[in-house]
């Protein structure tokens, strides 16, 4: 039996943000979407979920056409069943994603960023699964006092962090 490897890089719209994960049932587009207009109801999005059985097409929804047309696109290049795609704007991942982790259908996120984003894909003679990512680049070095600064202040933004 043949396993071929390959990297896929995923397309992330300036300003946005994506979540790639895994999922098992054809439901997961409806609960995503309830879990994200329920926690981040100012949130633009967009969700593709790619079928592994049945019709095994790419299911889709969200508030914003052009985030919509990204993670199907993004879905697609992935092409392997039972993942998910979301990409979002005016919002992060660390709004939304414990409650995408209660969705009863998901089993797995794989990366949730801003940063380059690779998956790297096995192919076998029954299709494709992701067995990773490369999300951003290297380290370059440690953090300073200075960076320290930078860093909580980031977070004290995105996320009332108090510390």
């Amino acid at each position: 039996m043949d396993l071929n490897l390959s990297i896929v890089q995923m397309e992330i719209p300036q300003d946005s943000n994506i979540i790639v994960g895994q999922s098992h049932f054809i439901k997961t587009v409806e609960d995503i979407y309830e879990k994200i207009v329920t926690t981040n109801p100012f949130m633009k999005f967009g969700i593709a979920f790619n079928e592994a059985s049945g019709p095994r097409l790419i299911r889709f929804d969200g508030n914003d056409e052009f985030l919509i047309e990204k993670a199907i696109s993004n879905a697609e290049k992935i092409g392997a069943g039972h993942i998910f795609v979301i990409l979002m704007k005016e919002g992060y991942p660390i709004n939304i994603k414990n409650q995408i982790m209660e969705v009863q259908e998901v089993v797995n996120i794989f990366a949730a960023t801003a940063n380059p984003l690779q998956i790297i894909i096995a192919e076998s003679s029954q299709g494709r699964g992701v067995i990773g990512v490369i999300d951003g680049e290297s380290p370059l070095g440690v953090e300073s006092d200075e960076d320290k600064i930078k860093r909580k202040d980031f977070l004290r933004k995105i996320t009332k962090y108090k510390r």
